[in-house]
């Protein structure tokens, strides 16, 4: 350190004792001389502690001394202080003092500058979210900032100046300076953070490597949110997927009414494209005199339903429905569900035929149009009598085609409900869902196309009179529980209501399937059977009544006689005598079919139905009659579709035989739906 005397205290001496107290770690100023005991320079010695005096000569004789300053620019005093002075002493001008001093200062700034700059540029770098190691040429850490500290669990103190492979766990800042290579977007665990983190050499002008670099950051964040994106995709696409796959039309527009999506089933039922109606406001797609129910939605808040519509350019009648996007109470557009009304009004014409299937018949029959010759058939007959004069439900059993029907207008016409309605229902030709409001009336919006104010059963439509369920065997289990109540309860339950209604209906019930097989495989309820079976009549088969065919044909031949415009008067002995041959598996109404065809074969000038008109009957015999011509046999060849009828009524004759005339099991034998076995019954007239 510098012993410095400073004489002179004047603005000069003062300026040189603040610069030298500065360098106090340097110089050490040991006292301050100026013959004018008020100079500027003493009292700020004096504050210091740094001793004063108006005489220099006590303070340039010191022995420690090794500088002494001139500042009172007196001439000739560095004569008399160079011949007082301590020999090792140097006298310095104030002139030549204030220059080096003023070079000092300028180093002093530069320095001060140079650590702001460092101050700065480690504020930065503690500031960034990445992670910061660098090391010099011998792989020391130099640098190592606040998010560095916190990734790799250490203070910088515990790092700065070390090797970072001593230090620094699974570090290749050596490996970088030892190869010059860069190591970019490298994944790699420190402790239970999963990091990613680009290495890369720094070079000087010549190229040479003088340190590396590592930028790393915690990316446990990054796989959250690359998670959650992934989900969202996820979401995203099972939505749209939703969205598009719908067939339902459905447009959605933002909060200002601008079109943002629609979906496949919007196109095709409007012909306009996605993109002539996204982006566009939502009066694009519908005729220009009626109102936007998207706008009106946006404007109110309130969703709107059913309103008819003109949609596209080729004005489509519509209903739609919608409704406003509320997230978090903020309207952020709206949803419409457009429906072809063209589709309502197929549905409702399939409604209208199944109802047509409903006969809502005035009873025209008695027991007087009922022939019955034969024993069995007069039993059966005095049996329905009987039951007529009684409100009990009546169970009619029988083959198809024995008239079942006919007795449940006779039982109905000589019964005390005469007056009442009679409404006739087949179970097996109506849809179970159609047959269920059919049968218990429906409230008003209880399903899509409901009418408004609910709909009358028929149940209650037949109060007073009979209601006849015909192939109760086909009514499916979920309603065979509803019609118990009625015959239990005398009430019905509309679709869509809980409050029950009290009706007076008489019921009678026919079948043509074996109840008692059904209960014994769970397909029809046994205490439904025991309610239905109050009053059971068994209506025998046309092969069980041969007695009753002379007056069946005749009465038959009357009747197509007004149908088809004809004059036949009877039928010729032996073909009578062919049909009393004949097992009849369609009984009567089979009969009919084959005296329609007979007649249909005469000419118009004949009047007798002869053997030669009668086409070949169905069963075992016919069916081989048809099938010998294919082995050669003799006779005409007839054409291959007639052939291929006649096989496929035979077969049909058949099945219906062996089963009894069960349709269901004669359908699963054949191998076809039902539905095909009823088609194919009607069209061969075996219905």
């Amino acid at each position: 350190m510098l012993n410095v005397v400073i004489i002179g205290a004047g603005k000069g001496g003062s300026s040189l004792l603040n610069a030298l107290l500065k360098m106090s770690r340097r110089v050490r100023v040991l006292g301050v001389a100026d013959r004018n005991p008020d100079a500027p320079g003493l009292a700020l010695a004096a504050s210091l502690g740094i001793p004063t005096t108006c005489d220099y000569t006590g303070l340039v004789c010191l022995p420690e001394v090794d500088i002494i300053v001139d500042a009172t620019g007196q001439h000739g005093l560095d004569e008399e202080l160079k011949r007082l002075k301590w020999p090792r002493a140097v006298v310095i001008e104030g002139l030549a003092m204030n220059l080096i001093l003023s070079f000092v200062e300028e180093s002093h700034r530069l320095l001060r500058a140079l650590e702001e700059k460092e101050l700065e540029r480690d504020v930065m770098l503690d500031s960034t979210h990445d992670a910061i190691v660098a090391v010099n040429a011998e792989g020391v850490v130099t640098l190592c900032n606040r998010s560095a500290e916190q990734l790799l669990g250490v203070s910088r103190e515990q790092v700065l100046g070390r090797r970072a492979e001593d230090v620094i766990p699974n570090t290749r800042l050596h490996v970088v300076l030892a190869t010059g290579r860069a190591e970019l977007n490298q994944q790699q665990e420190v402790g239970k953070t999963t990091i990613v983190t680009n290495r890369v050499p720094v070079r000087n002008k010549e190229g040479h490597v003088v340190g590396a670099v590592a930028v790393f950051r915690d990316i446990s964040e990054v796989k959250a949110l690359a998670e959650e994106i992934s989900g969202l995709r996820e979401m995203k696409v099972l939505l749209e997927a939703i969205f598009n796959s719908t067939q339902d039309a459905i447009s959605v527009v933002d909060e200002k009414g601008i079109g943002w999506m629609v979906n496949p089933a919007y196109s095709a039922l409007t012909g306009l494209r996605p993109e002539e109606v996204i982006g566009k406001p939502a009066t694009v797609d519908i005729d220009p005199s009626q109102e936007s129910m998207h706008l009106q939605v946006l404007r109110t808040r309130r969703p709107v339903r059913n309103v008819p519509l003109r949609v596209g350019p080729r004005k489509r009648e519509v209903v739609v429905n919608v409704a406003p996007i509320l997230v978090d109470g903020v309207l952020k557009g709206s949803v419409g569900v457009i429906r072809d009304v063209s589709e309502i009004a197929r549905l409702s014409a399939e409604l209208e035929q199944h109802r047509k299937l409903i006969r809502r018949l005035t009873s025209t029959y008695t027991f007087d149009e009922i022939i019955a010759d034969s024993p069995v058939m007069q039993q059966a007959v005095e049996q329905a009598r009987r039951a007529a004069e009684t409100p009990a439900t009546v169970l009619l059993r029988g083959e198809s085609g024995t008239g079942k029907e006919l007795f449940a207008h006779a039982i109905h016409n000589a019964s005390s409900r005469r007056r009442g309605r009679f409404i006739r229902v087949n179970c097996a030709a109506i849809a179970e869902s159609l047959l269920e409001s059919e049968l218990f009336g429906y409230a008003e919006g209880a399903f899509t196309g409901a009418k408004k104010g609910g709909k009358r059963g028929l149940f209650e439509e037949a109060d007073g009179g009979t209601l006849f369920l015909d192939e109760i065997g086909e009514l499916p289990m979920g309603l065979q529980a509803k019609l118990l109540r009625v015959l239990q309860e005398k009430e019905i339950v509309r679709v869509g209501e809980a409050t029950p209604v009290k009706v007076d209906v008489r019921v009678i019930a026919a079948t043509n399937a074996h109840l008692e097989e059904m209960i014994a495989r769970g397909t029809f309820r046994e205490d439904l059977y025991y309610r239905l079976n109050v009053v059971p009549i068994v209506i025998p088969p046309l092969r069980h009544r041969q007695e009753d065919l002379p007056r069946l044909v005749n009465h038959l031949i009357q009747k197509l006689n007004e149908e088809y415009g004809r004059n036949v008067r009877e039928i010729a002995p032996d073909a009578l005598e062919v049909l009393r041959q004949y097992h009849w598996p369609g009984n009567v109404r089979e009969l009919e079919n084959i005296i329609g065809r007979a007649m249909i074969a005469m000419a118009m000038t004949d009047t007798t139905i002869e053997r030669r008109f009668l086409p070949p009957l169905g069963g075992p015999a016919a069916t081989q009659a048809v099938r010998a011509p294919a082995g050669g046999g003799s006779g005409p060849v007839e054409p291959l579709h007639a052939v291929v009828a006649e096989a496929e009524k035979a077969a049909l004759v058949r099945a219906l035989a062996e089963t009894n005339g069960n349709k269901t099991e004669a359908a699963r034998r054949l191998q076809i739906a039902p539905r095909t076995l009823y088609y194919k019954l009607e069209r061969y007239g075996l219905m």
